[in-house]
This record gives structure tokens, C-alpha cells and sequence, in this order.
């Protein structure tokens, strides 16, 4: 299948504008067209961004300079600009007079121009080839086309996996239907580092290196680099990378329990930073700014601050002022995209956390782009970056045996992302206002706004809700969310991401389907209909506040510690744990907050909170918490264990 590429010729002489349309038409027919491009346009500023606004298949815009634009005195400036803020994953070209013109473009405009014409060389050849040049580069997939290249080869396998290409399982009576399911390709592709051609992960000079280039182009970052073992992994090699033992880091409680993992394995000093809470929904929201703010006024001798930005909720910070703020004390930002990694490819979702500042930005690329789970991008605009000392810690944690699928994956999803994401988001924000619309009309269900979702202290924070991450508040429908899970999955075979007591979440992508939201909406509908009796809805029991830490969690979790129950013989919060030093990151799922974290004390709050759960929350997971003949264990530091940690690192 061929795609379409449209170029948009901007110019309002209308003679030049047609010859030059006429031109290069003819230049499309006769020459070898892969791409599919074919030519516009528009004669004004504000014409040829509604056009670009509403043509997702618009790739290339060639300006004229001598643009006129009545106000304007430099048209065809503005307009680049424009097509750069709105659209940075567009190629741009500018038609010029002379160099004196070329020098003035460069100075108001560099960022936004990838090439320049002569106006009067009307060399419709040379510049198809360019801009199909510009396309070819744009969605190369260098990792991809050579993983291809070897499987067609079809080299005997003598190496490693033992599976052989999948020779193994073929024709095998007991696992042959494993080999069918997966796929001759999928089995064939599976290969390790004794392949030269395909690169290595670890030290990449090839096409791994090549496919990371395109990404950090892509995306806005000064290097990228491709991750196999999720965001999870990522993130505690930027926390390795940045952090010696004993650093002092801003963190916000809500951040990925892997994040709270490198505080360990780093060994830092956290600063916890509560998050806030929406009491009625049960959702825990962003750092509020006084917070974070107040923070980094408290601590300037932090190394670094990491927030989550949007949450899993798709609640976003405002994060420009944060990182400067963060900046002029030295202080390195690390924010979590995990659930955001699409941002760039859209107006709708911008600024990203690269383009307000961020030194590192992480993106599970497989949950909201085409990447298979666990491939992810860590992106670094960082211009004091250690190389040397991140490609350490990067191989400490990485596979020498990646999984070289996932690697093209990440490829193809950065390849769809540049050429037709802002097409498909399009049509995901659409999809998801009419979702919205439809939920709402059942009369039992509702989809919560951002007045709904934002706890009372960021009223003024200038948080944002990103519209494809759907919390719909169940409450009058009669069911509880575990019914209605358990309703949509049996009856309807519909999955949705998370509940908590009173929501679910649904999230939309750029793989969500209009046929996807009419099967959604007629379930809902149908179980709006049976009209049960609205249900009081229970809550979960408010998350205490950070109490304090007696010791660096990376000295606590490495104790062996000793084991005390949760509960006393009588079924209450144990008293003997109170005032006791955890030793492990206890998390109840969701919310996927930690209650406690390595290092902390327990006091009678966090002792209620935790027992309360084990009684009225039976749905919640605990990790965290060891569990011997049915009952809750804490590992707890003991008394001489804690009097005998290095002077240097108590405090508090």
C-alpha cells in the first residue's frame, strides 16, 4: 500500500505558486514516487494553517519568502514558526531570492527550516528528489530493515536462542501449536548478539545507533536511547547515573514504585513530596507547585527532582515554571512520560517535558504508541550528560541478549509517530470527546472533568487533564467496579486499564477504533438499562502523610531485619510495630503509592491505614508486605541493626 504524502506550497503569487504546483506534479507522475507525494496550495498564513490543522497527510510545507501577509513584516518567518510550534514533525522548506534572504531566515527561524530552494531555479526535479529524500530519511527504520534483511537471508542457526529460528517447535505434536500462534517471522527474528550486522544494544555504532538518532530527532532530545526491560529499568538507570550514595533528591511520592526502587539501588537521600488527593474518587494527583516549590527552596543542595507527569489519571503539571524554578538552583529534572510518550506528535498535548526543559524524560513507549511491551526511551537534553558513566549504568542493567524484536518495534513506532501520528491523535481526541459524549448519556455513568479530578489546593496550579485517559465515576450505576469489570470482560469482552472504588479508567490510543467506542458504549448502555438501585459507595481509607525517615533506604532494605505481624492476636494494628524502622516498600495496588519506604519509621496512622485495608479492601494487592500461614508480616529493622548504620548517613 502505497501512503499519501501532501506538500503544501505556500506563495501568494499566484503565477509562481501554479507553475511551481504544475511542476512538480509532473515530476510525481514521471519519476518513481514511493511515498505518494502530491502538491497543494495556499496563498495565506492563516490558510495554510487550517490546512495543516486539518490535513493529517500534509508531511513537507515549501514557503515562499516573499510571502506578503498584511501586519507582517516578515510572513514567511511567522509562518515557519508557526508550522514548527504547531506541527515540529513537519518538514520545512523555504523558497528564497537571494543568500542576503537566506541569512535573515536563519536568524528569525533556523530551528523551523530543514532546507532552502532558490526561487528562480526552477529545478522541479532536484527538488521532488529532495523532498523524497527528506521523506525516505523521516520514515527510515534502519533497525528494522536490516533485522528483515538478515531473517530473508535465512542463515543457519548455530547460536543462541536454543530454539534455533523456531526449528525447535515446528512440527512439534506438543509445543508445534506455540510456533503456529507466534508466527514463522516473529521466531525467525529472535536472535542475539552473535548477529555483527543487527548491532549491539549495549554499545551501539550501527543500526541500533542510527534508529536512536532518528528517535532524539524526533522527539525533541539531544540523545535517545532505546530500552528493552521497560521504563521501570530506565528509570533507575538515570537515578544510577545522576546519584551517588548519600545524594540528596526531590521526589514525588506518586512516582512509579521502579523510581522508589533506584532510591535504593542508588542509595540516595529522598525528600518525599506528598501528592495530592482527590478524597472523593480516591485519585491521587500531582505534587501541588507550593510543595515542590517550597522544596526546592528548603533543599538547593539536591541533586535532583523527578515527577510524573501526566499521571496514570492524565492529570499533567505545569512544568515550565517547576524546572526553571529547579534550574536556578542547579537542580537536574527527571520527569516520568511513561504514560505520555505521544505529546509530541500533537498541539493538543504540548508543551512535553523536553520542551519545558526536563534534563531526562523516560516514555513507556509500548503504552501509548505501537511498541511491544517493555520497549521504552530514555531521552536526554541534559548539556552537562556523562556518556561514559550512563552507558555504564545502562549495561549494568540491560540484557546482554535484548530482544531484538522489541528494538524494531520501537523503530516502527517512532516511523508511524513522525508520519502519521498527528493524523491518528486527531482522530483519538475525536473519538474521545464522542466516547465522552455517549458515557454521559447513559444517565448511570459519567466521565469526570479536571474540575471533577483536581483536588482543592491545585484549583490554581494550571494542571491539565489529557482528554484520552477516560476516569468515568460509576457511582450511580448500582454496580461496584469489580461487577462491572467482571460484567464488561464476560458479557461484552471489554478490558479497561484500572478502577478504583467508585471509577474505572479507559484509555484511548492511537489504536482505538470508532467500532471499539460503538461496542464500548452499546455495553454501558445495556447495563445502564437494568436501572439497579444506586449502591453507597465505599472509600478507601486516606493515605497518611510521610511521617520520616531514620535512616537512608538503601541501609534499611539491605538489613536482614526481623518480621513482626501487621495484626495483633486480636485482629488490631500490632502496637509493637509502632515507632519500629521499616525495611521494604510497602505498596497497596492500586493506588501503587508506598505507604512506607525503606528507612522509614511506622507510626499509629500508617498502622491504621495498612490494617484498615487488610480488612475493607480485600481487591488490593500489598507488595511489600511478607505473608506466612495467611498472615501479614513487616519486616522491620532491628534495634542494634539501626544503632549500628554509619554515622554519615542518619540525619533526622
Amino acid at each position: 500500500m502505497t501512503p499519501v504524502s501532501r506538500v503544501l506550497v505556500v506563495s501568494d503569487d499566484a503565477k509562481w505558486q501554479s507553475d511551481v504546483l504544475a511542476g512538480l506534479g509532473a515530476v510525481a507522475v514521471r519519476l518513481e514516487n514511493p511515498y505518494g507525494l502530491t502538491f497543494m496550495g495556499a496563498s495565506r498564513l492563516k490558510e495554510a494553517m487550517d490546512i495543516i490543522r486539518r490535513d493529517g497527510d500534509i508531511q513537507a510545507v515549501l514557503v515562499d519568502k516573499q510571502l506578503q501577509e498584511k501586519g507582517l513584516n516578515q510572513a514567511a518567518v511567522e509562518l515557519a514558526n508557526q508550522i514548527s510550534h504547531f506541527r515540529p514533525e513537519l518538514s520545512l522548506y523555504v523558497l528564497l531570492m537571494d543568500d542576503d534572504e537566506r541569512v535573515l531566515v536563519e536568524n528569525l527561524a533556523s530551528h523551523a527550516v530543514d532546507g532552502y530552494f532558490y526561487r528562480d531555479e526552477t529545478d522541479y526535479n532536484g527538488w521532488f528528489r529532495i523532498l523524497t529524500a527528506e521523506l525516505a530519511e523521516k520514515s527510515a527504520t534502519p533497525f528494522y530493515d536490516k533485522l528483515k534483511q538478515y531473517v530473508r537471508m535465512a542463515k543457519d542457526s548455530w547460536h543462541t536462542p536454543g530454539h534455533a529460528g523456531g526449528d525447535s517447535l515446528k512440527g512439534s505434536p506438543w509445543v508445534g501449536d506455540f510456533y503456529d500462534f507466534v508466527g514463522e517471522n516473529m521466531l525467525r527474528a529472535d536472535l542475539s548478539v552473535s548477529v555483527p550486522m543487527l548491532d549491539s544494544l549495549l554499545h551501539p555504532t550501527g543500526v541500533i545507533a542510527e534508529s536512536q538518532k532518528l528517535a532524539a530527532k524526533a522527539f525533541g532530545a539531544r540523545k535517545t536511547y532505546f530500552a528493552t526491560n521497560g521504563t521501570s529499568t530506565s528509570n533507575k538507570v538515570i537515578f544510577q547515573t545522576l546519584l551517588a550514595p548519600g545524594d540528596k533528591l526531590l521526589l514525588d511520592r506518586n512516582c512509579h514504585k521502579s523510581v522508589h526502587h533506584g532510591v535504593i539501588l542508588s542509595g540516595a537521600l529522598p525528600v518525599y513530596l506528598d501528592s495530592s488527593i482527590n478524597k472523593q474518587y480516591g485519585i491521587f494527583g500531582p505534587v501541588p507547585k507550593s510543595t515542590i516549590f517550597a522544596a526546592i527552596e528548603a533543599n538547593p543542595d539536591a541533586r535532583v527532582l523527578i515527577l510524573t507527569s501526566c499521571t496514570y489519571d492524565g492529570l499533567r503539571y505545569d512544568l515550565v515554571p517547576i524546572i526553571e524554578a529547579a534550574h536556578e538552583k542547579g537542580i537536574k529534572v527527571i520527569v516520568d512520560e511513561a504514560w505520555y510518550g505521544f505529546a509530541r506528535f500533537h498541539p493538543a498535548f504540548r508543551p512535553t517535558a523536553l520542551e519545558s526543559g526536563a534534563d531526562y524524560v523516560t516514555q513507556s513507549t509500548h503504552k501509548i504508541l505501537s511498541a511491544f511491551s517493555q520497549a521504552s526511551m530514555i531521552h536526554v537534553n541534559d548539556p552537562g550528560f556523562d556518556e561514559h558513566l550512563f552507558r555504564e549504568n545502562f549495561n549494568m542493567h540491560t540484557s546482554t541478549s535484548p530482544q531484538y524484536n522489541l528494538i524494531a518495534s520501537l523503530d516502527v513506532a517512532r516511523k508511524q509517530a513522525v508520519t502519521e501520528g498527528y493524523r491518528l491523535l486527531d482522530r483519538t481526541l475525536k473519538l474521545a470527546e464522542e466516547l465522552r459524549d455517549k458515557i454521559n448519556s447513559t444517565g448511570a455513568f459519567r466521565v469526570l472533568e479536571l474540575e471533577d479530578l483536581l483536588p482543592e489546593e491545585m484549583r490554581e496550579d494550571d494542571i491539565r487533564l489529557d482528554p484520552t485517559k477516560l476516569t468515568v465515576d460509576i457511582s450511580q450505576s448500582g454496580f461496584t467496579t469489580d461487577e462491572l469489570q467482571h460484567e464488561l470482560f464476560e458479557r461484552y469482552n471489554i478490558q479497561v486499564e484500572k478502577s478504583t472504588f467508585s471509577t474505572i479508567t479507559l484509555l484511548l490510543t492511537m489504536g482505538t477504533t470508532r467500532s471499539k467506542v460503538s461496542r464500548l458504549y452499546d455495553a454501558l448502555l445495556r447495563l445502564a438499562k437494568e436501572k439497579r438501585t444506586p449502591r453507597a459507595v465505599g472509600r478507601m481509607p486516606e493515605i497518611p502523610r510521610f511521617s520520616r525517615l531514620a535512616c537512608l533506604p538503601r541501609d534499611a532494605f539491605y538489613e536482614a531485619g526481623e518480621r513482626l505481624p501487621l495484626l495483633d492476636d486480636d485482629g488490631r494494628p500490632n502496637a509493637a510495630l509502632n515507632g519500629r524502622v521499616c525495611c521494604d516498600q510497602i505498596v497497596p495496588y492500586p493506588p501503587g503509592i508506598p505507604v512506607l519506604v525503606p528507612g522509614q519509621v511506622i507510626d499509629d496512622s500508617i498502622l491504621s491505614y495498612l490494617a484498615r485495608l487488610q480488612k475493607t479492601q480485600k481487591t488490593i494487592e500489598m507488595h511489600g508486605l511478607a505473608e506466612d500461614g495467611g498472615e501479614m508480616y513487616v519486616r522491620v529493622l532491628k534495634d542494634r541493626e539501626l544503632s549500628h548504620l554509619p554515622d554519615r548517613l542518619l540525619f533526622g
